[in-house]
């Protein structure tokens, strides 16, 4: 694979994680995922930590939306939210297409490194 379909693949991998970690934590909780209680919380450090890490650029573009509907933003601002996002999106895959290679390695499978 070239670099550029390495990083496409990465970056989808990263959209798909995260759209599933979020889409499962909106709907065991009933409420939009944010940046807030009971996504993130000081009283739940380790909780907090693994559902930013894995919903955060869902949660950083929810927030930006709203932010923006309600004019606390601007359009730069919220691109920039937007961009981080995608940056996010794309660090998450590569984390999780490590740990992957990693596991396959470990367990001795045959899945191409």
């Amino acid at each position: 694979m070239s670099p550029l379909e390495l990083t496409a693949y990465a970056f989808v991998v990263g959209l798909t994680v995260c759209g599933l970690a979020g889409s499962a934590m909106e709907l065991i909780s009933g409420r939009k995922i944010a940046f807030v209680e009971p996504y993130v919380s000081p009283s739940h450090i380790l909780r907090s930590l693994a559902a930013t890490a894995c919903a955060g650029p869902f949660m950083l573009f929810n927030d930006a939306l709203d932010a923006r509907r309600t004019g606390r933003i601007s359009t730069l601002a919220l691109m920039s939210c937007c961009c981080t996002a995608i940056a996010w999106s794309l660090a998450l895959g590569v984390v999780v297409l490590a740990i992957a290679s990693w596991a396959s390695r470990l367990l001795g499978s045959d899945f191409p490194a």
